[in-house]
């Protein structure tokens, strides 16, 4: 990437992708970790995360995983929008259990609750992280369901971690699945950065990709940057990573609001900033 050299970067600090090592320990995203841990700790059946698109709960969901100790085994599914079957063979997988592909469900279900007794014997815990949950059939959710009344006299032997949009409060609204929404002990809504938090969240990416020199966007700018992020941090990331990419183009070294409002202009999921500083165009997707 161009601009890398000329601020002083190892590598790109804005990127989407959830990378763990640029996490940042926000108010919000740090109390859903802690709910996150202290829910497992207390051997929960089922507990929720939500939050808007872009709000990090990919990014939280691995860093969570990362946080357990070796005392724990971890089960994730991306993408569950999958028939109950293919939900157990997709666990059976993450836990190690040996099937055949064509086995029915019956026998499929036997070989991980064998599984997980073993675990459970070697005083191992189970939570399996279930990401983009608001896509979920109704029928997997039960299938699911059905997963956590498997216990020993003491403990559950698989917990569970929905992660999901707001859509997934609608869907867990359905009497057809009232069972399930009972079970759901612990639950947090993830918050987008409040104003005082973007420029600790943008230092902070900065810091870990090898910058370190002065703050590159000016207290304007970081006003700017939340008001058309709306403190989400993926438009954050989208917007700062533009502004740079235009600062460089003039070989600048300081990101002011101009920058902002033009990254801005050029990113359709943007909140207005409601006016365009003349002569100044929007960086170009291929640099």
């Amino acid at each position: 990437m161009n601009y890398l050299r000329h601020f002083g970067l190892r590598e790109a600090p804005f990127g989407i992708t959830p990378d763990t090592s640029f996490f940042c320990a926000c108010r919000s995203t740090q109390e859903a970790l802690n709910t996150l841990l202290v829910a497992v700790t207390n051997g929960e059946g089922f507990i929720k995360i939500t939050g808007e698109v872009g709000t990090g709960k990919t990014l939280l969901c691995r860093k969570f995983l990362a946080t357990l100790d070796t005392g724990w085994v971890t089960a994730y599914i991306p993408n569950p929008s999958i028939e109950p079957r293919t939900l157990l063979l997709e666990l059976a997988e993450e836990l190690g259990v040996q099937v055949d592909p064509g086995v029915d469900q019956h026998y499929l279900l036997k070989g991980i609750t064998r599984t997980l007794l073993a675990l459970a014997r070697q005083r191992k815990r189970v939570v399996l992280c279930m990401d983009e949950s608001q896509a979920m059939p109704i029928e997997t959710l039960e299938a699911l369901r059905l997963l956590t009344n498997l216990e020993t006299e003491k403990r559950k032997l698989l917990q569970v971690v929905l992660f999901g949009q707001p859509e997934l409060d609608r869907k867990l609204a359905s009497d057809s699945i009232r069972q399930l929404r009972q079970r759901i002990t612990f639950q947090y809504d993830i918050k987008p950065l409040a104003e005082d938090e973007v420029g600790a969240y943008v230092n902070h990416r900065l810091a870990v990709a090898g910058y370190l020199g002065q703050p590159v966007l000016t207290e304007s700018a970081l006003r700017t940057l939340h008001r058309a992020s709306m403190g989400v941090p993926r438009l954050v990331n989208i917007l700062s990573h533009k502004a740079l990419l235009l600062a460089y183009g003039e070989g600048g070294y300081c990101v002011e609001p101009r920058h902002v409002r033009v990254a801005a202009q050029d990113t359709p999921a943007a909140a207005s900033t409601r006016w365009w500083w003349p002569g100044l165009r929007p960086p170009r997707a291929a640099d």
